[in-house]
């Protein structure tokens, strides 16, 4: 790795919610409000970028596991953020605290889990299992 990863390192992603990423969009008629896949989309991506500047060339990371409460609604129109602490790092694995707020209170919490990959052997692996598949055919 480069810089060296360390407890504590803190990475935050934003988005403003639109039509594109509400509820109703996912299949929720009615629903015009901050989608929950999206929740977890945003706690992911605040974790990613608390660790890009710590991966070597040719490191990516992976989720693994992801458990959170989404415990407000945001409408369209509002921003929301997320906030991911690294609280736990045992070799590759990483486990981060990740929070959610809107423009006027925090909307969601909990726990995220990611490995440290190298991209060319997991892509190596993907293509592997695809090659199974298709010869299965």
């Amino acid at each position: 790795m480069g810089n060296t990863l360390k407890i504590g390192i803190v990475g935050k992603a934003t988005v403003s919610v639109t039509s594109e990423n509400t509820a109703e969009k996912f299949g929720n008629p009615g629903a015009v409000v901050f989608a929950t896949p999206m929740l977890v989309a945003l706690m992911e991506q605040a974790a990613i970028n608390a660790i890009v500047p710590y991966l070597a060339d040719g490191q990516g990371s992976v989720g693994t596991k992801v458990e959170i409460t989404h415990m407000a609604a945001t409408p369209v129109g509002m921003s929301v953020y997320a906030i991911a602490t690294l609280e736990e790092l045992v070799g590759k694995k990483m486990i981060f605290a990740v929070e959610a707020f809107d423009d006027q209170e925090q909307i969601g919490k909990g726990r995220h889990e990611r490995y440290i990959i190298s991209t060319a052997d997991f892509l190596v692996k993907v293509a592997g299992k695809k090659q199974k598949i298709s010869a299965a055919e």
